[in-house]
């Protein structure tokens, strides 16, 4: 049995799903303890409530414990880079326009093409390195840099090969980008046919809805074929215009939709009537240059559960949770304490987690971080460092931090 005792704050979030603004409450037990046997958290208080032995202790003194972050966008699966395309949006050019000059989504695919499993195995080890160490204990992963058969499913047999502490949970993103060797509905109705032979592979299905990629209509017709075959909708909606690709999520009964910086107040509205998760990614403007972000703040009034996300892929090249927070907190106006659960139970949800991760609670996966902070605060306001000092996963010390004299 493993004990983790005298946390200033145990942050156990537990209680479920946030939708309203007045339940994003983090339930924090002042010097709190956690007890772990086997991979299951089996009890929960204070350090005096739980003084019984265990065969491994943590002293958790003068740093808080939460669950490990959930990261339910990512891209993690790809070859080469594209620091370059940095210094043309610096010039001015947008991301549709690099996309259209043969970079951007296309020139990565042409990289992972040419890419063997084993290198993407070796450079997807590596990045899952960075985000354990930053905290993340489970992450979705994505497919949609192959835009073809064989290379959307080397994708997707990668992310359930590799091994790894961080989980994994995959999602085909066949309909990523539009190659130049297809029309639009020609490409959809190559992805369909894709969908049985990869079905085995994934969880979920998605696809970039956005104006001069695919429209609401293909995506609607795409996300319920995949349904046809046991995969759960997402959605790259409303990223760069708002063209009816929430109303496509909330219809085809998507777990989550995903950017949503464009969404406007009437497909707010039609979200709150389903039960969708947002999921934003404030990353993702950072690194276009843009100024304007996911209006948080009136997803949370309209009653949506937010959730936070990196997007890691090629053009937002970052694998911390703790940035993402500290971008949510700084330039979408959340609170810590609705920063923390998007990370975390919210975010577990938009990945059909939540049952199992998310929150510290007895009888769920025992993931956890410890962090050397005095309080939760600190997330989103010490940033630009690594707050994090340990991660359990599973009832396992799998990341500690080297001690410096």
């Amino acid at each position: 049995m493993l004990l983790i005792k005298n946390a200033s704050q145990l942050i156990t979030v537990e209680g479920g799903i946030r939708r309203n603004k007045e339940d994003y409450d983090l339930r924090i037990i002042e010097d709190g303890a956690v007890l772990v046997e086997g991979e299951k958290i089996v009890e929960v208080g204070t350090t005096r409530d739980l003084k019984g032995s265990a065969e491994t202790e943590i002293d958790a003194t003068k740093h808080i414990v939460m669950p490990g972050f959930v990261d339910p966008h990512t891209h993690l699966i790809f070859a080469g880079s594209r620091e370059d395309e940095l210094y043309l949006k610096l010039k001015g050019y947008s991301y549709l326009d690099i996309l259209k000059m043969g970079g951007g989504i296309l020139r990565t695919v042409r990289a992972t093409r040419k890419a063997s499993k084993s290198q993407l195995i070796i450079e997807a080890k590596r990045r899952l390195d960075y985000m354990l160490c930053n905290g993340t204990t489970t992450a979705e992963a994505k497919s949609g840099y192959g835009l073809d058969y064989k290379t959307e499913r080397k994708i997707l047999e990668v992310i359930n090969e590799i091994e790894h502490p961080v989980e994994l949970v995959p999602t085909f993103l066949g309909a990523h980008a539009l190659p130049p060797e297809y029309k639009s509905g020609e490409f959809i109705e190559y992805m369909k046919e894709i969908i049985p032979k990869i079905k085995d592979l994934a969880n979920f299905i998605d696809i970039f809805c956005e104006k001069g990629v695919f429209s609401a209509e293909e995506s609607k017709e795409y996300l319920e074929e995949g349904k046809r075959y046991g995969l759960v909708p997402k959605i790259h909606a409303d990223e760069i215009c708002d063209i009816g690709c929430t109303k496509v999520a909330v219809d085809v009964g998507a777990i989550s939709a995903d950017h949503l910086v464009k969404t406007s107040e009437e497909s707010m509205e039609y979200m709150a009537k389903s039960d969708i998760i947002a999921v934003l990614l404030p990353a993702t403007p950072y690194m276009l240059l843009s100024h304007e972000y996911a209006q948080a703040r009136k997803f949370i009034e309209h009653g949506i559960p937010v959730a936070l996300a990196t997007d890691f892929n090629p053009n937002c090249y970052t694998e911390s949770m703790q940035m993402v927070i500290s971008l949510a907190v700084t330039q979408m106006r959340m609170s810590s304490e609705e920063a923390i659960i998007a990370s975390t139970i919210n975010s577990a949800a938009a990945i059909g987690k939540e049952k199992v991760m998310g929150s510290i609670e007895p009888g769920k996966q025992a993931d956890l971080i410890i962090l050397d902070a005095p309080n939760y605060m600190h997330l989103g306001y010490h940033f630009g460092v690594n707050l994090v000092e340990k991660v359990i996963k599973k009832g396992k010390v799998v990341y500690s931090k080297l001690q410096t004299s």
